[in-house]
């Protein structure tokens, strides 16, 4: 990489880099079979650009987007980087009430959504945004070609909304130069370059498939293969040519569980897993039917990668490898001092990709930082002699799911809330597909609902992900002599809940 380029703060003016220097090449391939090269994305970029610009969208200003993933979404996603303007993507399963929130914290120009849901947006939010879609962005005649915002490396490219354990979710804010140095770490890391095809089956509302996988490929020039979805029979048959394919622990679940699996034909030289822990046995499987080994890497919505296992050496199973170039590490016990090796601690971090604060939440981000300004990421780690992480667990209790975060205290308050439940405890246990699953632990009485009305009633009201797949109901739920429910205890006992199955 030049001098040049590593001076180049602005995130998008780095693409244009890329862009420039293989006009003609494929950018972008999709599942329908149309074709976008560089030169072409650069275009459409500007039009799209061109068009929020006429909604009034300027530098520093809030878009908010919840739409299905298309081509369309990761031009919106550029076209917004490209007016210096702030990127805020969205879950598409949160519901009009989650989304309520979103808007109000945000305070956006412009809210962009699906087609059926602008009239219903309009209607249930007192906002002043305007709200609109991927179509009528796209359909905008004589959008003026709109040139790069002359943004600086620390001016907030996205913000990302991270749920907390208690309150409302956080706006984790990430500058340009936060996600350009991660992307040029990884590019490194991971021996990106130009004639690389990536599989991409991740969703674009998440750190994983929005920074990781396309920050990746597109500043480096590589060609992107775009499912809308990940579906396993699909991704199967869309390997053969791919070089590097990313995905969640149960993306890979998935895929073992066909019979044909690998097909002839499939000769990637990378398979990557994050998102949530890789278990040991889904590593060993997955390397006796390829003989690959899967990568495991560590990060989060603060920081975007922090740690990989190594591109050429061993990959220890279990493991998340050693800190990227320019992160440090540090595991600290509850006693204030820093674990031995070997230890478990509440994992720290500090390196030029940590973000800077969550957004208009000046409390939470004071105490979310040390004095020296490492950041404490909540999660419980250990480190080894030479440096390769282990994440014991997750502080705070918090359950990851086919890759997303769910946050207990949230479902609880929805749970405490249905007739007949005295008190809830939300747990994750595993899970052999989703890694983990949400369970409901439920001191119930005799006008309590059932299990499947008490999940209904919460389907209307969280993200689908977020909703129990099982809710058991108990006489009494455990405590400590302080009266606060255990559940390490719950998650002990019920550690087998879908052994036999889902």
């Amino acid at each position: 990489m030049c001098l040049w380029e590593r001076l180049v703060s602005n995130l998008f003016r780095r693409f244009e880099r890329a862009a420039h220097s293989r006009p003609d090449a494929i950018a972008v391939d999709c599942h329908d079979g149309t074709e976008y090269s560089y030169v072409h994305l650069l275009e459409l970029v500007a039009h799209r650009a061109g068009a929020l610009a006429a909604l009034g969208v300027g530098r520093g200003d809030r878009v908010v987007v919840q739409v299905e993933k298309s081509i369309e979404n990761v031009l919106v996603y550029l076209a917004t980087m490209k007016l210096g303007a702030i990127y805020v993507p969205l879950n598409t399963a949160y519901t009009s009430r989650e989304l309520q929130y979103f808007i109000t914290d945000a305070e956006p120009c412009v809210v962009v959504v699906e087609p059926g849901l602008v009239s219903t947006v309009e209607r249930s939010l007192d906002v002043r945004a305007h709200i609109t879609t991927l179509t009528s962005l796209a359909n905008t005649g004589a959008a003026p070609m709109m040139g790069t915002a002359d943004v600086q490396g620390r001016d907030l490219a996205v913000i990302v909304y991270t749920s907390g354990t208690t309150g409302r979710s956080k706006g984790a804010m990430l500058s340009h130069d936060n996600l350009r140095s991660n992307a040029e770490v990884l590019i490194e890391s991971w021996a990106f370059g130009a004639e690389d095809v990536l599989l991409h089956a991740l969703p674009l509302y998440h750190v994983h498939g929005l920074f990781v996988a396309l920050h990746c490929a597109l500043l480096s020039g590589a060609r992107i293969r775009l499912l809308t979805r990940f579906d396993a029979a699909e991704v199967h048959a869309a390997l053969r040519g791919a070089s590097v394919f990313m995905g969640v622990p149960t993306y890979y679940t998935r895929l073992l569980a066909l019979p044909d699996f690998p097909a002839s034909g499939i000769a990637l030289r990378l398979w990557i897993s994050g998102s949530a822990p890789l278990l040991v046995e889904t590593f060993d499987a997955f390397e006796q039917r390829t003989g690959q080994r899967i990568l495991e890497r560590y990060g989060m919505s603060e920081a975007g990668m922090i740690t990989s296992n190594p591109l050429h050496g061993a990959r220890v199973p279990g493991t998340v490898g050693r800190a990227l170039p320019g992160v440090r590490l540090r595991v600290r016990k509850s006693d204030g001092t820093i674990a031995a090796a070997g230890e478990p601690g509440v994992l720290e971090i500090h390196g030029p990709n940590v973000f800077s604060g969550y957004w208009r939440n000046p409390e939470k981000t004071q105490e979310s930082f040390t004095d020296d300004g490492y950041f404490i990421t909540g999660d419980v780690a250990s480190q080894s002699d030479s440096g390769i992480l282990t994440i014991v667990g997750r502080d705070k209790d918090m359950i990851i799911s086919g890759g997303l975060n769910v946050y207990p205290i949230e479902v609880e308050a929805e749970l405490d809330q249905q007739t007949g439940v005295r008190e809830s405890a939300v747990i994750g246990v595993p899970h052999p597909d989703y890694g983990e699953a949400v369970v409901a632990v439920i001191d119930g009485d005799a006008a309590i609902a059932s299990e499947s009305e008490l999940i209904g009633a919460l389907k209307e009201r969280l993200a689908a992900f977020k909703v129990p797949k099982r809710v058991i109901l108990i006489d009494e739920l455990p405590r400590n002599a302080m009266g606060k429910v255990q559940k390490s205890e719950l998650r002990r006992r019920f550690a087998t809940l879908f052994e036999a199955g889902p």
